[in-house]
């Protein structure tokens, strides 16, 4: 499947956690990761609530998905609207994501959607000292 900014719709399958889902152009499954944000780990308070959110997103509605770039999984990084709803803002308006500062291109747009989340004590936020992933995952390396 060859992206170039908007694709066609395309069937939502699965949320894989809550910043990947697989979407389906006829045959073809694609993976995409939400581009500029970061949800919670497996291993980490909200991670099914954060899944679960991405899933009751796009369930049964049209994806469309704007290609920024491939990571080194091959997964398509993207944003991605779901009926119409930019869901990678979403997840971080929800409480269910961060904005990822290494790669966050639109802070002006993210970062607000973050604050009001962490103001009000939405989803993640609610945990005395939530953990973003990215910290989780650099502890892990340093681990090894």
């Amino acid at each position: 499947m060859m992206l170039t900014a908007i694709a066609a719709v395309l069937a939502f399958v699965a949320a894989a956690d809550g910043d990947t889902l697989t979407v389906r152009d006829g045959n073809e499954h694609l993976k995409v990761r939400l581009a500029e944000v970061d949800a919670p780990e497996r291993t980490q308070p909200f991670s099914q609530v954060s899944r679960k959110n991405l899933d009751t997103l796009c369930r049964n509605r049209p994806v469309e998905i704007e290609k920024v770039d491939t990571d080194r999984y091959g997964r398509t990084v993207a944003h991605v609207r779901c009926d119409g709803v930019n869901v990678n803002w979403r997840q971080v308006e929800d409480g269910l994501a961060w904005c990822y500062p290494r790669y966050l291109k639109h802070p002006a747009e993210c970062l607000p959607l973050e604050k009001a989340a962490r103001d009000a004590r939405k989803g993640l936020w609610s945990e005395p000292n939530p953990q973003a992933p990215w910290e989780l995952r650099a502890a892990k390396q340093q681990q090894r």
